[in-house]
């Protein structure tokens, strides 16, 4: 086996499994569902454990969006700006019914799926979710992550490692 090749695809598992547990997360509450995301990082449920416990209060500092609650359309440019802003790789979960499918706001204010803005990863349905079904949602992210490709100073590691 070329020792190039091994090194890669070993330091993009590496990669992989630290991303994984090493979320900063920033959260975009606007709504009802904020509470119940707060429940989840007291003491009961401890999101920390995840690796995600110490939200980031500017986008340039964090690399997973938590959006949490309603979206209006006066509200989406400002998601799509914060969203621009993370730097990457960067992940974003939606939070709530309202947020994945504009909830029971089927009206002309309300934003009909953050994802007519800006790409999200995981959905957590519910109205609100239950804590259970966020950290769900979290470990199935956890594992999208570390399954990914993984970058190598701007190159994917997946092309080094093939074997010349």
């Amino acid at each position: 086996m070329n020792d190039q090749a091994w090194f890669t695809s070993r330091s993009a598992d590496v990669i992989g499994w630290s991303r994984k547990w090493s979320l900063f997360m920033y959260p975009f509450a606007t709504a009802c569902c904020s509470l119940e995301y707060m429940s989840v990082a007291c003491g009961r449920y401890d999101i920390d454990r995840f690796g995600a416990g110490l939200p980031r209060w500017t986008p340039r500092q964090a690399d997973l969006l938590f959006v949490v609650g309603t979206i209006s359309h006066k509200m989406a440019p400002v998601l799509k700006t914060i969203f621009d802003q993370m730097c990457e790789p960067k992940w974003v979960v939606a939070f709530g019914v309202c947020t994945c499918t504009g909830g029971f706001y089927n009206n002309y204010a309300t934003v009909q799926g953050i994802d007519t803005i800006i790409p999200v990863d995981v959905y957590i349905p519910g109205c609100p979710p239950m804590p259970e079904t966020v950290l769900d949602g979290l470990m199935k992210l956890q594992e999208k992550i570390e399954h990914e490709r993984q970058s190598l100073r701007g190159r994917e590691v997946a092309k080094l490692s093939v074997a010349a």
